[in-house]
């Protein structure tokens, strides 16, 4: 799986811009999934799980990455091509259509984290000590507002996707590591309308 695809042809803005083929998409991006398994999964025909599987297999966003015979039937296994899925600058003409794509896998994300944190161990949420250093902490629970220019913005998610790269690396050394664990880290960042959080300040 690629770490990120770009996508080239508005067929494949407006596939992903559907919310329900979004929702496909990010079980696709966590596991191979066959059309009977997302057909139970989401309680919904295999004829339209398979139109919708064929319609994103053809946009290039899923493949086949291996097949299973069981009572002499062949099940494919589809996933996703990339992790991640960025526009490219041909199709920002298309910029409606781009945002709304980018809303629905967002909005997909954060019901994947919702679930995450519903199904997540005690053990997730345990409090060795009371301390204020991160290092010490099991789990970050966190929510930031703030004010910045455009570039600065930019120039964030660049630090925080090296830092995800990091991650990776960090991933590859626990493979063969008996303690290591398995961790979910999701983020949320995007300009908004006006601030939510209000501050008092005492001098004002």
């Amino acid at each position: 799986m690629k770490p990120m695809l770009t996508l080239t042809e508005f067929s494949q803005i407006k596939a992903l811009s559907d919310p329900f083929r979004a929702e496909m998409m990010m079980r696709l991006l966590e596991k191979p999934y066959t059309g009977q398994q997302l057909s139970e999964y989401f309680n919904m025909s295999r004829a339209k799980i398979h139109y919708h599987l064929k319609d994103l297999e053809k946009n290039g966003l899923i493949e086949i990455v291996y097949t299973e015979e069981k009572n002499g039937i062949i099940q494919k296994f589809y996933q996703s091509v990339a992790r991640g899925f960025t526009p490219a600058a041909e199709l920002l003409p298309h910029i409606g259509d781009v945002s709304e794509t980018s809303r629905q896998l967002i909005l997909q994300m954060a019901e994947r984290t919702k679930r995450h944190i519903l199904a997540a161990p005690e053990e997730a949420f345990k409090l060795d000590k009371a301390t204020e250093d991160p290092s010490q902490w099991n789990y970050v629970g966190s929510l930031w507002e703030f004010s910045a220019t455009e570039e600065q913005f930019k120039a964030w998610i660049k630090k925080y996707f090296d830092l995800m790269e990091e991650i990776t690396g960090m991933a590859k050394d626990a493979e063969s590591n008996p303690n290591s664990k398995v961790y979910f880290v999701s983020t949320t960042a995007l300009q908004i309308d006006e601030p939510s959080m209000k501050r008092f300040n005492k001098e004002n």
